[in-house]
């Protein structure tokens, strides 16, 4: 038998092709959405796992240094290296920073560490050009998409800090570029005060003491020990909020990402239907064009079930080959974006499933429209 969708495709085969390449871009943007959610989880881990530490000691009462402002006395450390089961304790700083850079300034995070300590927080396995740091002042480690090479030299507040080292995908929790300096000069530009303010605190009769803070001390613990213990013990005794590696990854995975990802959900589900609504009306349209054949299919005894199959079949043909373009695009463009962007093949299936779905759905108003067609209508044109 005459397979009738294939002919009707033939007959109509640019005008297919380009509804589905446009039905396509739309599904390529659902991946790409899929993606940027995807990419969002990654990055809240990256600095996580780079530092690799078991517990997190922060100001009480907050939930650290990604969600809240968290300041705590950098001599913390001192106390909860000598705790039983820890066996070794480094303190951290992080800020947002904008570094100068023509033509426009390059917004990072900078990661504050104890170059001589125990703890660094720069994976080697990042570092694609030069070295760490090595100095506790001046020098500084950028990711290469910030742009800028070994030796350059980039003014900060009072100073100039020359690059010495370059790591490739060294992101924040929220995407952006990571940069590491030395504790010391992190303390001096988070937390001194600019030349106008001290001569201003001095001119009202107040003394600016610099003293020095943290955002968070992380420690490992030793083998045999557990965290969660060591963690509420730390709380009862120094009255610090302390989080295991795992409640902090909940902390960046749920808890910063959860609003994010439910609009992501959501722009996700409207253009899955709006995809589905294109494709019925294009359908729909295709129906319509051919109302006269389709009448005189069921004038000489042609039964229904013969002309819905050929509409389904081509309502499943145009959703595959918009998920195939889809792909396509997406595939195409994901890396123009300037956040990390992750295409799973888990997400494509997904998609896959929910194209068939809304294919055969939305076959359902030409099948309706077929269904109550009359025969007598194909006589006298």
């Amino acid at each position: 038998m005459i397979n009738l969708a294939q002919k009707d495709v033939q007959h109509t085969l640019a005008k297919f092709l380009i509804t589905a390449m446009g039905v396509g871009m739309l599904l390529g943007i659902v991946l790409i959405m899929m993606g940027v959610y995807r990419g969002m989880m990654v990055d809240a881990q990256v600095l996580l796992n780079d530092i690799d530490a078991d517990l997190w000691v922060v100001q009480d009462k907050t939930l650290g240094p990604f969600a809240e402002a968290s300041r705590i006395p950098e001599d913390t450390r001192n106390t909860i290296k000598i705790i039983d089961g820890i066996s070794n304790a480094e303190a951290l700083t992080f800020q947002n920073l904008q570094l100068p850079k023509k033509p426009k300034a390059v917004r990072v995070v900078a990661v504050g560490f104890d170059p001589y300590g125990t703890i660094n927080p720069i994976n080697p396995k990042r570092l694609i050009q030069g070295r760490g740091l090595e100095r506790n002042h001046y020098e500084i480690v950028v990711t290469d998409s910030t742009g800028f090479k070994i030796g350059d030299v980039i003014p900060l507040m009072r100073n100039t800090y020359r690059v010495v080292g370059i790591t490739h995908g060294s992101v924040s929790s929220g995407g952006d570029p990571l940069v590491y300096v030395s504790l010391k000069d992190a303390q001096e530009l988070q937390f001194s005060y600019s030349n106008s303010r001290i001569r201003n605190e001095r001119e009202r009769g107040f003394k600016t003491v610099s003293s020095p803070m943290v955002n968070t001390i992380v420690a490992r613990v030793k083998e045999g020990y557990s965290p969660d213990i060591i963690a509420n013990e730390l709380e009862r005794f120094k009255y610090k909020s302390v989080y295991t590696n795992e409640k902090q990854n909940w902390i960046l995975t749920k808890n910063l990402v959860e609003k994010a990802s439910k609009q992501i959900g959501l722009f996700t589900a409207i253009l899955i239907v709006v995809s589905t609504i294109i494709i019925a009306l294009i359908i729909y349209t295709m129906t319509l064009e051919k109302m006269k054949e389709i009448a005189i299919m069921k004038l000489i005894g042609l039964p229904n079930a013969i002309i819905i199959k050929m509409i389904v079949q081509e309502t499943l043909l145009l959703g595959f080959l918009a998920f195939i373009s889809g792909n396509i695009f997406s595939h195409l463009i994901y890396q123009k974006f300037p956040k990390r962007v992750v295409l799973e093949l888990p997400d494509a299936w997904m998609l896959f499933i929910a194209v068939l779905i809304a294919s055969i759905l939305a076959s359902l108003v030409a099948i309706k429209k077929v269904i109550n067609a009359d025969p007598s209508s194909a006589i006298g044109g």
